[in-house]
């Protein structure tokens, strides 16, 4: 490495690459494509930059950070960044220098460009029955004659009113009660969890009571804040999961876990600190927004705000105390760190769990913050790389409720897939990597303003035509400068590739099309690294001012992920004895986004009719959902984890076969003759 440039990595973003050394942390996210707040244009007077120096030797980018890899603190720091902060490792973007290699993470706040995570709740029908019931009662006050104890008194209103007995009480509770009786005068209303203990009551009559439905994905974390009486989905509110500095995928965190002697406390106490400040960004979303109060001329002191309520809106201005219930779905690995189980031995085979079935656990036991006497209801294991996750998604599509056979393709960091009907379930893994989120492509990036989203190849002549976030027109109906390029995130990487093949720019085995891009200016060798590279965009139409370009790298790294999905498709299909599947359905963040044609053409699973190819959207946050409002859907969670059969591909005999033909566009040697009319029959028959 040249010894003038270090190697700094951005996260959660993931974007990386040689710096000169010397310059500014802001000066070096802008040569990376990465957004970092700089409202007062670097002057270091808006604190808006703060990043966090992350310390230690991170395995999986060969890379040895910490605070002697950057310029010494200075003393405009201490404005922004108070002495805890410090310690912590935060400095000032605009201040703190490159002086060697570096992992620097960007805080939620302090990025400019705001992830677009598309996990909305879908409509999905869901039978009401709730973990969390709450009960209104009216009791007697005590008297000389009758000088029962408080709780007990509480008991034998909720027994005559509602038949319900044996109620124990949780301590944090107990304690409120006594003034909470007297203050609602002897009228109160009981939350009570699982018809067995009483986790809050409050005075007066109220109807409502709140939860949480969480997905922990290896990338990015979404909740749902529901009502739990109503049923109706409040806010959906998500961030990028705060373990990706750590490596993206689940197999580089267990190995920070074993390298590092506290690698397990930092990643669990990052995702508890994460979770936290979801709750936060939930319950702050029920206030009015807030204005800065003006300042008389000359007046000192901290800054006022004032809310600025819009017109005829009603907000719920709710407190951490209102959320009384949670549902979390994650992968093994991420339920192994959060719960500060070890992980070690989910990455070794046989790959078992230390736990198969769901847990209750005290929200307080784990330091997430909200009524202190509720529960988190963790969704059950399947298998060391079968998590909660794909729980979710089996509980919210219910194919063991169906005759028809259905492949449901859960598309992330990690691959899950489901096969089957209400005979018999088999699931399994695959490693799509974090290429189809574009973590290890040279333009890679999040979807994120600026991310090209959505891509034509002209067959003819090998114009490209794209659309990015955050802009409505397509490239060919704007001017170059308006389209503000800056990398290419899932959705635009998965129709790439069907792209690529079908306009004749690769052939079938991924290669460039040498002889069909003779005279094409998009076609060249990259100088630096001699990799032959296709310009998506020209540098005049990027924010980045440099040409956007897919290598030939790149296009192996989208073909190892495709590969390793038919494969695991394919041989679940054998398993099964089946000729083919009835229907696919693809869920996870893509499945909203994923074009269904384009993902047939790159063969991302065997050939089916196009009409039969179906979107889920997040179908695990959706599972996670349903075990929120409904109990017994966590009683089928349980059970569909203990009656999925779990098949390990990688010891299939014919896997690695399976995998290599799998790797071409869209099959070695499979047919797909659904794709006849849509892809040239040249393009085809190669």
């Amino acid at each position: 490495m040249d010894s003038d440039k270090a190697m700094v990595i951005f996260q959660p973003s993931g974007r990386r690459g040689e710096v000169p050394r010397g310059i500014t942390l802001i000066e070096a996210s802008r040569l990376l494509g990465v957004d970092i707040e700089a409202l007062c244009g670097e002057k270091k007077v808006c604190g808006k930059c703060v990043v966090r120096i992350e310390e230690g030797h991170f395995e999986k980018y060969g890379v040895t950070s910490g605070m002697q890899s950057v310029s010494p603190w200075q003393v405009e720091e201490e404005k922004y960044i108070n002495a805890e902060r410090r310690k912590k490792g935060f400095r000032l973007g605009c201040v703190a220098t490159v002086q060697g290699d570096l992992l620097v993470f960007v805080p939620e706040e302090s990025r400019a460009g705001k992830q677009v995570v598309s996990k909305a709740a879908r409509d999905i029908h869901i039978d009401h029955n709730p973990a969390v019931k709450l009960y209104y009662v009216e009791v007697d006050s005590p008297t000389f004659e009758d000088p029962m104890a408080d709780f007990e008194r509480v008991c034998k209103a909720l027994e005559r009113d509602y038949g319900l007995s044996n109620l124990t009480v949780d301590i944090f509770t107990l304690r409120t009660l006594p003034t909470t009786l007297r203050d609602g005068n002897w009228k109160v209303t009981v939350s009570v969890w699982n018809e067995k203990e009483v986790i809050r009551i409050r005075p007066g009559k109220d109807a409502n009571a709140y939860g949480l439905a969480i997905d922990v994905g290896t990338t990015t974390v979404a909740a749902y804040f529901c009502n739990l009486t109503n049923m109706a989905v409040v806010d959906t509110v998500s961030m990028m999961n705060p373990q990706c500095k750590y490596g993206e995928d689940v197999m580089a965190r267990i190995t920070f876990h074993m390298t590092s002697t506290d690698g397990l406390q930092r990643m669990s106490d990052d995702i508890i600190e994460g979770l936290n400040d979801l709750i936060d960004q939930a319950i702050a979303n029920t206030y009015p927004p807030k204005k800065k109060k003006k300042k008389k001329k000359g007046e000192e002191g901290p800054d006022e705000f004032i809310e600025v309520p819009e017109e005829g809106k009603t907000y719920l201005r709710l407190t951490r105390d209102d959320i009384e219930d949670i549902t979390i779905g994650f992968n093994t690995a991420m339920h192994h760190i959060l719960l500060g189980l070890n992980p070690e031995f989910v990455g070794m085979a046989p790959f078992p769990p230390v736990i198969h079935h769901s847990m209750d656990i005290k929200a307080r036991d784990l330091g997430i913050k909200i009524n202190p006497s509720s529960y988190l209801f963790v969704l059950p294991n399947e298998a060391g790389f079968v998590g909660a996750d794909n729980v979710g998604v089996l509980i919210a599509e219910e194919p063991y409720k169906h005759e028809e056979n259905q492949l449901i393709i859960d598309i992330g960091t990690n691959g899950e897939l489901v096969l089957g009907n209400r005979h018999k379930l088999i699931s399994s893994s695959c490693a799509t990597g974090p290429a189809l989120e574009g973590a290890q492509l040279s333009f890679g990036m999040r979807a994120a303003p600026g991310a090209i989203e959505r891509i034509e190849i002209d067959p003819q002549t090998k114009e490209v035509n794209y659309k990015v976030i955050g802009r409505d027109a397509w490239r060919k109906y704007s001017e170059p400068k308006e389209m503000k390029a800056k990398g290419i995130c899932g959705s635009g990487i998965l129709d790439v590739l069907a792209e690529l093949y079908s306009s004749g720019v690769i052939t079938k085995s991924g290669v460039f099309n040498k002889k069909a891009l003779k005279d094409c200016t998009r076609f060249r060798i990259n100088p630096d690294n001699k990799q032959p590279e296709f310009v998506l965009a020209w540098a005049e139409e990027s924010s980045i001012d440099k040409d956007i370009v897919i290598s030939q790298k790149d296009v192996r790294q989208i073909q190892l992920a495709k590969g390793a999905l038919y494969a695991g498709c394919k041989l679940m299909v054998k398993r099964m004895g089946l000729e083919k599947v009835d229907k696919v359905k693809i869920a996870g963040a893509f499945g909203t986004h994923v074009d269904r044609t384009k993902a047939l053409i790159m063969g991302l699973f065997p050939d089916c009719e196009i009409e039969m190819i179906q979107s889920v959207g997040n179908a695990a946050g959706d599972g996670c959902r349903a075990a929120l409002l409904n109990v017994k859907k966590r009683v089928e969670a349980n059970w569909c984890s203990r009656n999925v059969e779990y098949i390990e591909l990688t010891v299939e005999p014919t896997f690695q076969q399976d995998f290599m033909e799998a790797m071409q566009l869209p099959h070695m040697k499979d047919e797909f003759p659904h794709l006849r009319g849509i892809v040239p029959d040249e393009i085809l028959d190669q």
